[in-house]
C-alpha cells in the first residue's frame, strides 16, 4: 500500500512540474512585416528618361515582329497544277463534266453536227484532274453520227491517250433531264456544267459544283463556285 501511494504521488509531481514548464516557455513573437525596399535611383532614372523604353512602346515593338512574321509565313507560292488541282477538289475522287461550253468550243448541240472543236487550254487541266479522279463526261447530242464526231475530236486531242480518260465514260443523252439523270445516278464529289437550271437542280443531291458562265452569277449555294472557265478556276487560289 506504500508502494502505491509512492507511485502515485510521484506521477503527480512528474505532472504538475511538467504543466509549469510549459507555462513558463516564452510564447514566439509575431514576425515583423518586411519593408519593401524604395525603388533604385537606377530604376527612378529609367523612368524619367524620356528616351527610354515604356510597356506600350515595347507591345508595339513585339506586334510589329509577330505580324512581319506572319506575313512572311504566309507569302504565296508558286504551286504546280498538280497541287491546284487537288486543292481546289478538295481530294474529290469522282467528277462529272458537260463537253458543251466546258471542254469543247461549241455551246450548242445544233453547232456538233457542223464541227467539234476541244478547247486546247483545257486539255492540261483535265488531263491532271483525270490523274487521280474517276471522270465522266456527258453531253446532249441529236443524232448518232454527232457522238461519233465528239469521241473523234477528244481522241484527236490526246484525252483518251495512255488511258487517262475513257472513252466508256463519255455519256451521251438526248435531253437536259437525262444529264441531270446520270449525275444522280453516279453521285460525285463534283459536277461542272454550264447549264444554272441544271447546277440549281443539282445543289441538294451533289457535294460541289462549279458553274462555268462567262458573268459572275449570284452564288445560289455555299456547295457552288463559279469560274469563265475551267482552266481559269485551276489558275489561283484565291479564285476559289
Amino acid at each position: 500500500m506504500k508502494l502505491r501511494s509512492l507511485t502515485t504521488l510521484a506521477a503527480i509531481s512528474v505532472t504538475i512540474l511538467f504543466a509549469w514548464k510549459m507555462l513558463r516557455a516564452p510564447q514566439e513573437q509575431p514576425r515583423r512585416p518586411r519593408r519593401r525596399a524604395a525603388p533604385s535611383s537606377s530604376n527612378t532614372s529609367s523612368r524619367s528618361r524620356p528616351g527610354a523604353l515604356n510597356a506600350t512602346d515595347a507591345c508595339s515593338s513585339a506586334d510589329s515582329r509577330a505580324h512581319e512574321a506572319v506575313n512572311q509565313l504566309f507569302q504565296p507560292v508558286n504551286l504546280t497544277l498538280e497541287q491546284l488541282v487537288r486543292h481546289k477538289l478538295s481530294e474529290g475522287r469522282r467528277v462529272t463534266c458537260r463537253l458543251l461550253g466546258v471542254i469543247l468550243e461549241e455551246t450548242t448541240p445544233e453547232e456538233l453536227q457542223n464541227h467539234v472543236t476541244v478547247r486546247p487550254s483545257v486539255v492540261e487541266v483535265l488531263l491532271e484532274i483525270a490523274k487521280f479522279c474517276d471522270v465522266y463526261l456527258m453531253e446532249r447530242v441529236l443524232d448518232d453520227e454527232t457522238e461519233e464526231k465528239v469521241l473523234s475530236s477528244l481522241s484527236e486531242a490526246g484525252l483518251f491517250a495512255n488511258g487517262a480518260l475513257i472513252k466508256d465514260k463519255v455519256l451521251f443523252c438526248s435531253t437536259e433531264n437525262g444529264r441531270t439523270s446520270f449525275v444522280r445516278q453516279l453521285e460525285p464529289d463534283w459536277h461542272i456544267d454550264t447549264s444554272p437550271e441544271i447546277v440549281h437542280q443539282l445543289a441538294r443531291f451533289i457535294k460541289y459544283q462549279l458553274h462555268i458562265s462567262p458573268q459572275q452569277p449570284e452564288r445560289i449555294a455555299s456547295n457552288i463556285f463559279s469560274s469563265p472557265s475551267l482552266e481559269q478556276y485551276f489558275g489561283g487560289l484565291d479564285q476559289r
